[in-house]
This record gives structure tokens, sequence and C-alpha cells, in this order.
């Protein structure tokens, strides 16, 4: 017999990502009673999130897969869904694009990033349902958790954590896994 719960979320189904004291571009993430150094973006949070304002969504965004360099970095096993990342992939960032926030293939005219980076920092790039599932235009694009730059820089929006935190929390993250910017 199953027990019945009452639709409260346990602890290991939600990242808490919180601002940092002294710091609105760094973060504490808590997951399952670790807490975890992060950067988020160089404005900070906003609930009001547009695109290129360099600040990350205060919100609660769903986990939907990622991308991995497997030429550079072995995960542990994980339920989330997980590509290699090739050359030719990049992410519409043009608000007007038919594919804004979304993959596309090189040759592409439009703004967008290269997934393929040369500082790492896509290494390990998770998918974040924020302005995915219900587009809007200007509403900001690309906001991955991947990892993070040296000396914990600001993101363009995004949460980023080093390495070997990924590495403990990919362990447990499955697809529609919540991501709580608070």
């Amino acid at each position: 017999m199953r027990k019945k719960t009452s639709g409260v979320r346990s602890r290991k189904s939600t990242i808490i990502v919180r601002t940092a004291p002294r710091d609105r571009r760094r973060a504490l993430l808590s997951f399952d009673g670790r807490t975890e150094q992060a950067a988020i973006g160089r404005s900070g949070l906003s609930a009001m999130k547009r695109e290129g304002d360099g600040a990350t969504p205060r919100a609660t965004m769903k986990l939907i897969g990622g991308f991995t360099r497997r030429d550079r970095v072995s995960l542990p096993p994980t339920l989330l869904p997980m590509r290699g990342i090739r050359r030719d992939m990049l992410w519409c960032d043009a608000p007007g694009h038919a594919s804004y926030n979304r993959p596309v293939r090189a040759p592409f005219a439009a703004s967008h990033e290269t997934m393929m980076r040369n500082d790492g920092l896509y290494d390990v790039c998770l998918v974040m349902d924020w302005n995915i599932s219900s587009r809007r235009r200007q509403a900001g694009s690309a906001i991955f958790f991947h990892l993070i730059r040296p000396g914990y820089e600001p993101t363009q929006g995004c949460i980023a954590v080093s390495l070997p935190a990924m590495k403990r929390l990919i362990r447990h993250m499955r697809r529609g896994m919540a991501v709580r910017v608070v």
C-alpha cells in the first residue's frame, strides 16, 4: 500500500538557489541538506526577466535535460536526459526569430550561442524551462544551469556551479525536477 502525500515536494525534489550575503551576483544552492556556492547573473535576480538584462529569473524552473562535452567530461549516472554536444550545436537568442530560445544547427545567421565552447562553461549544460514551453519574445533565452568560471564570476543570467558540485547534484537530477530561485 502506498502512503498518501499532501502534495508537498520532498526536499530531495527541489534545488533552492538564494542570493549569497553581501554579493547579489553569487548564490548559495541548497539540495538534500548540502549547500554549494554558485554564481548567478551579473545583475542579480529579477522577477521581470528581459533578454540581455544579465539577470537570473526569480522563478521556479523545471529541468528539461542537458548537454555534455563527452570528450572533456565524464559524468556519473543520472536520470536526466543528456545529449553529447557537437560542433554544429547552437542556441538561438534572437527574439525576432522563429527559433528563439531553441537549439539550432550551424550554419545559422541569426544571433545565437555556441554550445561547444572553448572556456568549458557548457561542458555540462542543463536546460531549465525558462521561456521554453511557453515562449514570449524578449523574455530571456538560454537560461542554463552550467559550470562556473574561475573566481565565481557572474553569468549572463544562468546558474553556475563547480564541476565537483555538478557531479554531486546530477546524480539526483531528473526531468521535471524544480530549480527554485528565491
